[in-house]
């Protein structure tokens, strides 16, 4: 059996796999009919803003792909289609059986919770299997059929595109829904956290399936995918090296992390403390990785280097997400710097948190460069060193599989949470998913840092892809491709590709803006039509919030999606494809340090209200006040514009690789 089926074999009985997890999770009751109801008005809620999240979808895909068809060839258009399909399916897997886990959890915990930890993260471990398996079957499929990786191009092309609207739409109905609620309930009426008095509770609830769960999904589809296609075709330069094993040593290294992800979620074990056995899974799961990293660098490939470099990828990931935990964590002292600010009024919140986020985007940045550098030198420079650097990003993105269950466990748990307050079941299930919540705050933020790093060393790579391609079509060798600084239309295409970024994180920012003015003027026009709801008599009319959160995301999203399509391709028309090598190099520098500012900035403002609601607000009420007011201002910047801009970044390269033809 020759390597590409080997790999085509996993991958199929991977989703064997995600099925025996999905089976295994729907044998636990649901709970008692309250939990039910709740858990009803989500999945409603969640399938009707996915449902017309993927019609939209639709649209583009068949327009896009018959362009492509026309101007680029039928393989890239087939492409294209099986990329935004498979991202779009996996998503929509992984965000339906988060739905079903959400109540389970919080069954379990009205049982004693001595499963829930274990079933939140075998739930969210669909989603990771999902991604992973689902890439790697379009692109084996895909690769036996054509027999040469440049096609596949258009496949990380449709996986982009399905994540940039459900990345951004998901994010803009989340957090629309979250500061709503918090305006209206907190600031307006101090409600609690998830009181189902609060018209807009599940909407926010519904938030976190649509753009924690499917979202970020799809984001790190397109990060594992385009990392792979990218690296194959970098590949192409190294045949007379390694023969075709340099085309299909990506593949072979991310079906060693697909097992590793099984083998890591086999030796799960209940564990009062749910984190340590999350953290163990991603040391099995490294372990796995590196084993059979070092077998296929040393036996199949005959070159240790590629090991070390893989390894140092598995380093940079655990360096970056320790960084972004250290500056959005409470146990810490940036966090606990900003919620002590909180005594001394808003402003001083606010610009604590703010110099915090710029402090933060720093070290990671510099980490990756000194990386991107050592690589390099290890691998003797030239054009080895950038096969090398791209072995770097195949040992960060094997982790996948695992790091996306504990990314989606976090929501998971806080649904779970949500759910056991509003069925009023909060005293029985309190403490069981206060914990599992806590620890989900813990995971994210830790999985924000691994999709960062995984963005910025897939776009590095998309870039010496880029390049290569566009050497093949010039007949030059890849190293003598020259950029031109001191030609004028080099910096404006440097300009235009740093303007990018500010203007997109604008739009989705605006977007969450206007969207939550909505949701608060349809939850004052609930509570004033009807009294009753506030003193606990009434039920609002939850799927209201729902509706209006959906409808403006989908309306909001087009903009800015079709602009993060649209400016690769005016760079690469007006300026030229040497002109667009530059513009890639900056958005690839300004789009990961204003994210890492964002999400980094947004999550110490969350945090901090969270330590200050449990250190000052008795005592204190206008100190909470204030961290709500941080919390609400950091909320688009986390969850919406920061992670959009991880899509923005690979989006830009991979458009510019799919159709440097029409640049030439």
């Amino acid at each position: 059996m020759d390597p590409v089926t080997i790999v085509l074999v996993l991958s199929v009985l991977g989703m064997f796999y995600v099925r025996k997890l999905i089976k295994d999770l729907t044998r636990h009751t649901e709970g008692p009919d309250s939990m039910k109801e709740i858990a009803t008005y989500i999945r409603e809620g969640s399938d009707a803003f996915l449902y017309r999240e993927l019609k939209t979808i639709s649209l583009f895909t068949v327009l896009i792909s018959a362009l492509l068809w026309l101007t680029i060839g039928w393989q890239t258009a087939v492409s294209f289609v099986f990329g935004a399909v498979l991202s779009a399916l996996a998503a929509y897997v992984g965000m339906k059986v988060s739905t079903w886990a959400n109540v389970r959890v919080a069954a379990n915990a009205l049982e004693g919770g001595k499963e829930a930890g274990v079933m939140a993260y075998k739930g969210g471990a669909v989603t990771g299997l999902c991604l992973v398996a689902m890439s790697l079957i379009g692109i084996t499929s895909l690769y036996k059929w054509f027999g040469t990786p440049v096609p596949l191009a258009g496949f990380g092309f449709g996986a982009s595109l399905s994540a940039v609207f459900l990345q951004l739409g998901g994010g803009i109905f989340t957090k629309a829904a979250d500061v709503g609620a918090d305006l209206a309930g907190k600031i307006e009426k101090n409600l609690p956290e998830d009181d189902p008095r609060n018209p807009a509770v599940i909407a926010d609830l519904v938030g976190d399936n649509v753009g924690d769960c499917a979202g970020r999904g799809t984001d790190l589809f397109e990060s594992f995918s385009d990392n792979i296609i990218a690296t194959m075709i970098l590949g192409l330069s190294f045949v007379f090296m390694f023969g075709n094993q340099a085309v299909i040593f990506p593949l072979l290294v991310q079906a060693v992390g697909l097992v590793a992800t099984i083998v890591a979620l086999l030796f799960l074990r209940r564990n009062k403390d749910i984190l340590k056995t999350i953290y163990i899974s991603f040391g099995m799961s490294a372990l796995v990785n590196l084993v059979g990293l070092y077998w296929l660098a040393t036996n199949y490939m005959n070159d240790p280097l590629l090991f070390l470099a893989g390894a140092i990828g598995l380093l940079t990931s655990i360096v970056v997400a320790g960084t972004v935990l250290y500056y959005t964590d409470s146990r810490f002292k940036p966090t606990r710097e900003v919620g002590e600010s909180s005594l001394r009024g808003t402003g001083v919140l606010l610009i604590q948190g703010m110099a915090y986020g710029l402090e933060s985007a720093v070290a990671p940045m510099l980490f990756i460069g000194a990386v991107i550098w050592g690589v390099n030198a290890l691998f003797g420079g030239g054009i080895y060193g950038l096969y090398g650097i791209a072995s770097a990003a195949l040992g960060i993105l094997s982790m996948t599989g695992i790091i996306m269950a504990a990314d989606t466990f976090g929501p998971i748990a806080d649904n779970a949470d949500g759910i056991g307050e509003l069925s009023g079941n909060e005293a029985k299930v309190g403490k069981v998913t206060d914990q599992l919540d806590a620890a989900g705050n813990t995971t994210k933020a830790t999985t924000k840092g691994f999709a960062m790093a995984c963005a910025l060393m897939t776009s590095i790579t998309m870039l010496f892809a880029y390049l290569r391609e566009l050497a093949t079509d010039a007949g030059v060798n890849l190293m003598n491709i020259v950029v031109n600084l001191a030609h004028p239309v080099t910096v404006v295409a440097i300009f235009f590709g740093a303007v990018l970024p500010f203007w997109f994180s604008a739009l989705a920012i605006k977007a969450v803006g206007k969207t939550a003015d909505q949701i608060v003027e349809e939850v004052r026009r609930q509570w004033k039509e009807n009294k009753d709801i506030l003193k606990g008599k009434a039920k609002p009319d939850y799927a209201r919030c729902v509706d209006i959160s959906t409808k403006a995301a989908l309306r909001a999203m087009i903009l800015p999606a079709v602009l993060a399509v649209i400016m690769p391709i005016v760079a690469g028309v007006i300026f030229g494809p040497l002109a667009l090598a530059a513009y890639l190099v900056a958005v690839n520098t300004v789009a990961p340090l204003l994210a890492l500012f964002m999400y980094n900035a947004g999550g110490s403002w969350d945090n901090a209200k969270k330590y200050v609601s449990v250190k000052y607000k008795a005592k204190y009420p206008e100190a909470y006040k204030a961290a709500v007011a941080g919390d609400t201002l950091g909320d688009p910047l986390k969850d919406t514009a920061g992670p959009s801009l991880h899509v923005l970044v690979k989006l830009q390269s991979i458009v510019a690789i799919t159709l440097l033809p029409l640049f030439l």
